[in-house]
């Protein structure tokens, strides 16, 4: 099922500044200013356009289609060529809807599904190609963070809230207040996979109930100190779940369609007395959520009874309005020389949390952009930034041992938490810091690539001169780049000056030299 709509405004009283208009070729003018989302979520795919002008969030399309991929995992936890093939086809609808939208205006999310995928990045590779945008798979505390970034800013208020988001195969819960999310978790556990597992035949029963909501209730049970009734004043429920079963309890007559422990009694009553989910019929209840509306009843019912909570109260907002508010903020900071983004909040968070040695990592950041700008003067803003956060954070690792340190610090970049970033860019990260030092062989599926190969050798070179931790005052070795190879200038009073880091460069050039990929020359002057 398709929806398109172009909605009313939707209110918000954020306090930011009117968004640059972004598209300036003669193709895109159309596209000036908005905004787009793409949330490849387990049950449904969305597409929202929107603009933020004058602190106020302007809905201007949305789209949506019952994809159902996170269904289609079979029993190896692969996706199955059925579901590929359905996400691939409404992706490929959604592109005809952006044709000509600058890249840099939209973001592309996707969820639990793609993060336990076994074939995850051969389905990204082709969704990619089909929707035309890159598409990067987020940990669920990202997504955690999105949606209450989506929620705080639609629906604003001061007092401190819980944000329930029950998806298809994971459940997101957020304590916050204003604008600032205080925890936020991800729990692996939605309406899908449990509809799948306890009511995979479309019937319902009351002992089936209890011990889907026990399974819940086991999955959550490790939080409820965390979330407990005192640290918040009201509950919301956000997305496809809350807001389906808000909308048959107002229907039927049930309330003002808040979600209360009655109103759940209620209708599991209406799933049990019927003969098959397929031919229970409720007033709002739509035709494809049947089949996974038990599950979501199962889990809403354990997070009231875990965390003690009376009344969800539905929101409109969700994951992609907090997709598009941080698409904002990124261009917002890219575009101001001294903003700071989430990323970077995070990057000096971890350099404090690891014990990072600042100056060093300041000191292999200035050289390695500087090494950067000689190799590839073209490169995008996007590799550029992500050499910067992989200097900053090239030896978190330490914290473990000294040994071998950039494997810790590439382990602990792909595995860690890290709010701003998707699960795609740590992996990023953590092969350029992977690739720090030592031979090449082990980020030989990364190199190749024009990109690749100039942020590695930048950053290479810049540990390598900074190898003393010592301040390297005007120092700056010249690079010539001739198609394929990279001649590394130095002065011979230099050379003759500093054996030791002569040595460490002759191993780099034969590193390069069985790496194929890019030769490195020195040539003392």
């Amino acid at each position: 099922m398709t929806i398109l709509a172009a909605c009313a405004p939707v209110p918000s009283t954020l306090n930011s500044a009117h968004l640059p208009d972004l598209a300036t070729d003669s193709q895109g003018l159309h596209w000036r200013g908005v905004l787009a989302a793409v949330d490849l979520g387990s049950n449904s795919f969305r597409l929202e356009l929107a603009q933020i002008r004058e602190g106020r969030y302007q809905r201007i399309a949305y789209l949506k289609e019952m994809v159902r991929l996170g269904g289609g995992l079979d029993a190896r936890g692969r996706l199955t060529p059925l579901a590929t093939q359905r996400g691939l086809a409404c992706l490929a609808r959604f592109r005809q809807r952006l044709g000509g939208l600058p890249a840099m205006q939209l973001r592309a999310v996707a969820t639990q599904t793609l993060r336990e995928a076994g074939n995850r990045d051969e389905f990204l590779a082709r969704a990619a190609e089909a929707l035309g945008y890159p598409i990067e798979v987020i940990s669920g505390r990202e997504e955690a963070r999105l949606i209450y970034a989506g929620v705080s800013r639609i629906e604003p208020a001061a007092h401190p809230r819980l944000v329930i988001d029950i998806g298809g195969r994971s459940t997101e819960i957020i304590l916050g207040r204003n604008l600032k999310p205080q925890l936020a978790e991800s729990f692996q556990i939605g309406s899908v996979s449990l509809s799948e597992r306890y009511f995979a035949d479309g019937r319902c029963t009351e002992h089936r109930f209890r011990q889907a909501q026990i399974n819940a209730e086991a999955v959550l049970e490790e939080s409820v100190q965390a979330f407990r009734q005192e640290r918040w004043d009201e509950a919301l429920g956000s997305s496809g779940t809350a807001s389906a079963v808000s909308q048959i309890l107002l229907q039927s007559g049930r309330g003002d369609g808040a979600i209360t422990q009655d109103g759940l009694r209620w209708l599991r009553k209406q799933c049990v007395a019927a003969d098959a989910l397929q031919s229970l019929e409720l007033p709002g209840l739509l035709a494809e959520r049947r089949a996974v509306l038990p599950g979501g009843l199962a889990i809403l019912g354990a997070v009231m009874n875990e965390f003690g909570i009376d009344e969800i109260r539905p929101t409109r907002a969700a994951l992609r309005q907090g997709v598009i508010f941080d698409l904002h903020q990124r261009i917002q900071v890219r575009r101001e020389k001294d903003g700071h983004s989430w990323q970077d909040e995070t990057v000096g968070d971890l350099q404090r949390r690891f014990q990072c040695d600042r100056a060093h990592a300041s000191r292999v950041q200035q050289l390695a952009q500087h090494l950067f700008g000689q190799i590839a003067p073209d490169a995008s803003a996007v590799l550029q930034q992500e050499l910067v956060w992989a200097a900053r954070l090239h030896e978190i690792g330490m914290s473990i041992s000294h040994h071998d340190h950039h494997r810790h610090s590439a382990y602990l970049l792909a595995h860690i938490d890290a709010p701003g970033f998707s699960q795609s860019q740590q992996r990023r990260l953590a092969d350029l810091v992977l690739g720090q030092r030592g031979g090449l062989r082990k980020v030989e599926a990364v190199l190749g690539d024009a990109g690749r190969d100039a942020q590695i050798l930048a950053l290479r070179l810049a540990v390598l001169f900074c190898h003393a931790r010592n301040e390297l005052g005007a120092f700056r070795p010249g690079l010539v780049c001739q198609q394929d190879t990279v001649v590394l200038r130095l002065d011979r009073a230099w050379a003759a000056e500093y054996p030791r880091s002569m040595h460490l460069l002759r191993e780099e050039v034969a590193n390069w030299s069985r790496a194929s990929h890019l030769t490195l020359e020195l040539q003392e002057r």
